[in-house]
């Protein structure tokens, strides 16, 4: 393994999401009834109520150059809270890990378990809403290209033309 290919490992989870005391390189697939842990941080400006998105980079064997909410694997060792905060400040710069205001809980939570790929996660969804704005914003030039603050309506937008990731979640997550 060269030193640009340094291995993740992840807690494994059953379907009950109870840690299963297993550990696996993240791209390992999993076998029927177990999942690895996925965050997504929704990141509203209290002040008018925008949403921080990050397009996706180009060179992202997935979904390169689309547009989403901050995220990411959980890490083995890593609860969903601390995950969130690591993938939110690695990502953005913001530190949520102290803010007051913010939900320390997901508002959304769902399962995949695809048994042809091995691709079996929990996905938690946080929405943090506090006061932030451009110049408080780093993005990580190895994970997104751009940044905006966006409407919900110009997130609908984005998925109406296939350029956002996770939207009905995102919906989902919002209607809570």
């Amino acid at each position: 393994m060269s030193d640009n290919q340094h291995e993740e490992l992840i807690d494994v989870y059953d379907s009950n999401r109870k840690k299963t005391g297993r550990v696996a390189d993240r791209r390992a697939p999993l076998p029927k009834g177990e999942f690895m842990m996925y965050v997504l941080a929704i990141l509203e400006r209290k002040s008018d109520g925008k949403i921080l998105i990050t397009r996706r980079a180009l060179d992202k064997k997935w979904a390169a150059g689309a547009w989403e909410i901050p995220g990411g694997g959980s890490l083995a060792g890593e609860d969903s809270f601390g995950a969130v905060v690591r993938e939110v400040l690695e990502e953005t710069g913001l530190n949520i890990a102290n803010c007051d205001e913010c939900q320390k809980k997901p508002v959304y939570s769902y399962m995949n378990e695809d048994l042809k790929h091995g691709d079996n996660y929990f996905v938690d969804i946080y929405h943090f809403i506090f006061d932030f704005d451009e110049k408080d914003v780093s993005i990580q030039a190895s994970e997104a290209i751009d940044h905006r603050f966006a409407t919900f309506e110009e997130i609908t937008k984005l998925a109406d033309e296939s350029q956002f990731l996770h939207y009905s979640r995102l919906k989902s997550a919002l209607e809570k």
